[in-house]
């Protein structure tokens, strides 16, 4: 089934959308004040980067999808990113359910690990709580327009003082331009319990040409007293696609975030990923790299905002530029009044391996409390000669030196990644793009 989206998206099309999945009431009207207010709203506008002259109204129809009955019917480029152990697995084809498995043993201890649309309607009171309670439906057009449009999705909710070992892993995959992909992923940590999310978000397109498509994609975590949550993501689509990400958590007392960021995509990126940290104690931990290559544009921001008390962040981002590829890397840490005794520190770096490439690294700090710590570094540079001399004394190549001191620049966040094939995978991507 194949549901018309009008652009612009107007209150008609999503309540025709919303009334063909069967969605309760308190959904329905969400979507519908959400195509309201993308009338109104203006696009996202990230500092030296036009996001307004890229195709962002390519957002396709929906098209609902059967469902698979193993992972066996998976495309071969998404079966083998699947891990040999994770506690469960959700499945999203072009935004559509097509997959989802959790271990008994989790279920019987109240984890819900299922797409979001089955979570609205079977566990409403978790769900209609906490969406859209990070990402404001007003914040701007794309985060009204997201909140009209988004389908499919995951959901994971871990009940108080339930440790999730194993990982629990989301693949989402395009494999038809015309469909849009719009998925949004809900996680919920409850008092003092631990998870690990890992999704990895690609294409499985066949032969021919691709039409351009704006995939827009919103990450809610609450991480809740005592509790822990990590969130890892792989990012990888072709060049057609647009990428527009945010991801958000907020972090109640002692609460701890990780995040680990891969945006590996070919296409243009816009990504901002926060951390809001507003109970006291808590504290947040990001890393990020990219590989720009072609004539990318990227905005890529990290976040953090200490609210409460005795709060701690830490963000590392690291990025290698190639070809004409152009990156604007924010760091931005803000300290509000009465965050005493906060401290953040944020580091990034760039490495040039083209003069025709761009790459601006700017660490912000924003602080309106006097007693609290804030720390910035960040540099923009070529490889270096005499590392490359060094290991060339050593009868390495020129070529296999410069591969190995950029492997290692990547290193510290390549080496976070919880689960072996995404990281194996990560590697293969990282291959390709710096070898062009």
């Amino acid at each position: 089934m194949s549901t018309q989206l009008s652009t612009p998206v107007n209150r008609q099309s999503v309540e025709a959308l919303s009334t063909s999945k069967g969605e309760p009431a308190w959904l329905a009207e969400l979507r519908a004040k959400g195509a309201e207010l993308a009338e109104t709203l203006e696009w996202p506008k990230p500092e030296k980067v036009r996001i307004d002259r890229w195709n962002l109204n390519a957002i396709g129809n929906h098209q609902q999808q059967d469902a698979l009955a193993s992972p066996d019917e998976l495309p071969e480029t998404v079966r083998e990113l699947l891990a040999q152990t994770s506690a469960g697995l959700v499945v999203q084809r072009n935004s559509s359910n097509a997959l989802k498995q959790l271990s008994p043993e989790l279920q019987a201890k109240g984890v819900i690990f299922t797409d979001l649309e089955t979570a609205a309607r079977e566990h409403a009171d978790l769900v209609q709580k906490h969406l859209f309670q990070a990402v404001a439906q007003d914040e701007n057009k794309l985060t009204a327009l997201h909140s009209a449009l988004w389908n499919g999705g995951i959901f994971v909710y871990v009940p108080k003082n339930v440790e999730v070992e194993l990982p629990l892993q989301g693949l989402l995959y395009s494999d038809d331009s015309a469909a849009a992909f719009v998925p949004h992923i809900l996680v919920i940590a409850d008092n003092h319990s631990r998870v690990t999310y890992v999704d990895n978000v690609t294409t499985a397109y066949g032969a021919g040409e691709q039409q351009p498509l704006a995939k827009q994609m919103i990450v809610e975590v609450f991480v809740k007293p005592g509790a822990q949550v990590r969130y890892a993501t792989i990012q990888h689509m072709a060049d057609n696609i647009i990428d527009l990400t945010i991801r958000r958590a907020v972090i109640e007392n002692d609460g701890r975030m990780e995040w680990i960021v891969g945006d590996l995509n070919d296409g243009n990126v816009l990504s901002d990923t926060q951390s809001i940290l507003r109970g006291k104690g808590s504290t947040s931990d990001a890393k990020a790299i990219t590989v720009g290559n072609n004539s990318q544009q990227m905005s890529l921001t990290t976040g953090a905002v200490h609210i409460g008390r005795s709060t701690e962040s830490s963000m590392v981002t690291r990025a290698v530029m190639k070809d004409k590829a152009t990156a604007i890397i924010n760091g931005i840490t803000k300290i509000e009044k009465g965050a005493t005794k906060a401290n953040g520190v944020q580091t990034e770096k760039v490495l040039m391996l083209s003069p025709k490439a761009r790459g601006d690294a700017n660490p912000i700090l924003l602080i309106d409390e006097d007693d609290v710590k804030a720390g910035h570094a960040a540099s923009v540079g070529q490889v270096n000669v005499e590392q490359v001399y060094y290991l060339m004394s050593r009868g390495i190549t020129k070529k296999n030196a410069e591969r190995l001191i950029i492997h290692g620049f990547l290193a510290p966040v390549v080496s976070e990644i919880p689960i072996e094939a995404v990281q194996e995978q990560l590697q293969r991507l990282l291959e390709r793009k710096l070898e062009g």
